[in-house]
């Protein structure tokens, strides 16, 4: 029996493998399948990754799927739920200066406009804004806040291995966020079911103040069948992924993580091999 997401097998009475302890990754050295379907698995620049029914949570194939790594800015995706969870679309705030003094990438918020929570989150999960995410933790209550939320919004979802340390994603000495290939493929199962975050994600463009955002989600155009995407980089992390698409009535789910080459590439092969699975 092949294993499946934490949330959803516990949920099932399943019994689900134990969370790594928080350290070092520590990668298998082979993917973590079936013997009968490892030939024809796409190899790829990830050190650990993922595929996975979004619906059933049948995991199809993994490396390391329960090895802790730092996320990088995919665990905006994280805080996005959050930010739903306590704040209407329409609530506004006005940015200061602060909020845009950030390590970028950035939306380009400007000190004294006013920008609503539907405008930050796309800000934030279509052009993965540090600003948009600093702005959104002070709206929570601060970053301290906003990273407790997050934090307790990880464990009732499922994903018991994450920590963030941070809203953005963004990480230093002492101060890094952590989460598995299994976890994130977890948060954005539980994300798609926020409408305004699946809508979000999918939209190839969005409208907010003084210009037009543009989705970075190379997928969108790339893949048929994209539902959604949120990448990330630190040096730390390097590259990370997660997103989903569908095929059919089928909905597959990839994760990727410390990644250094393209990503994308094997993402598109990784949902090719999953939909010919059975």
């Amino acid at each position: 029996m092949r294993r499946r997401f934490a949330g959803l097998a516990l949920a099932l009475g399943v019994m689900c493998p134990a969370a790594l302890t928080v350290g070092a990754p520590a990668v298998s050295a082979q993917p973590d399948v079936e013997p009968a379907a490892a030939p024809s698995l796409p190899d790829g620049p990830a050190k650990a990754w993922l595929v996975a029914d979004l619906d059933s949570g049948r995991v199809l194939a993994s490396r390391d799927a329960y090895g802790s790594y730092a996320p990088a800015s995919t665990i905006k995706v994280l805080l996005a739920m959050v930010v739903l969870d306590h704040l209407r679309p329409d609530n506004f705030a006005r940015a200061n200066a602060s909020h845009a003094n950030v390590e970028c990438s950035c939306v380009g918020l400007q000190p004294g406009q006013a920008y609503t929570t539907t405008q930050l989150l796309s800000g934030l999960l279509m052009v993965s804004g540090n600003d948009a995410a600093n702005m959104l933790a002070d709206m929570l209550g601060g970053p301290q806040a906003a990273v407790a939320a997050m934090n307790r919004k990880a464990a009732l979802v499922g994903a018991r291995a994450t920590k963030a340390a941070s809203p953005s994603g963004l990480d230093g000495p002492g101060w890094e966020s952590l989460t598995t290939p299994h976890d994130l493929a977890v948060i954005l199962r539980a994300a798609l079911k926020y409408p305004l975050i699946a809508q979000i994600m999918r939209s190839p463009t969005a409208p907010f103040p003084g210009k037009t955002l543009h989705n970075q989600n190379e997928l969108l155009s790339r893949y048929p069948g994209d539902l959604a995407g949120k990448t990330g980089f630190t040096n730390l992390a390097r590259k990370t992924y997660v997103g989903a698409a569908q095929r059919g009535n089928r909905r597959l789910v990839v994760v990727q993580m410390y990644g250094t080459g393209d990503l994308y590439g094997q993402a598109i092969d990784l949902f090719d091999w999953g939909f010919r699975q059975p």
